[in-house]
């Protein structure tokens, strides 16, 4: 498929998710997977000892420096259960 084709399809997906309301029920589920995991103190706790680490804090280079470790920090039975939620959602859609 096309990346323009599928890129096509993650946006319409994306706008049905948020219009149905299941994006905000979707994002409280993976929030509170995170938090039970830990995931969202150790995110919290390592911004912080960086910021600590910073000679001039910025906010921009705080975000940039934990943005790509911390997402593939996500435990994975999180990413399984999202990812399911969301599969779920696309299948009700597309029949």
């Amino acid at each position: 498929m096309p990346a323009q084709d599928l890129n096509a399809h993650y946006v319409e997906v994306r706008r049905r998710l948020i219009e149905s309301g299941e994006w905000d029920q979707i994002r409280t589920v993976m929030t509170a997977k995170l938090n039970e995991s830990g995931w969202i103190d150790d995110i919290r706790h390592k911004a912080k000892e960086d910021a600590r680490n910073m000679e001039s804090l910025s906010f921009q280079a705080l975000l940039s420096g934990t943005n790509k470790p911390r997402l593939e920090s996500i435990p994975l039975a999180v990413k399984r259960e999202i990812s399911s939620l969301i599969r779920q959602h696309v299948e009700k859609q597309f029949e």
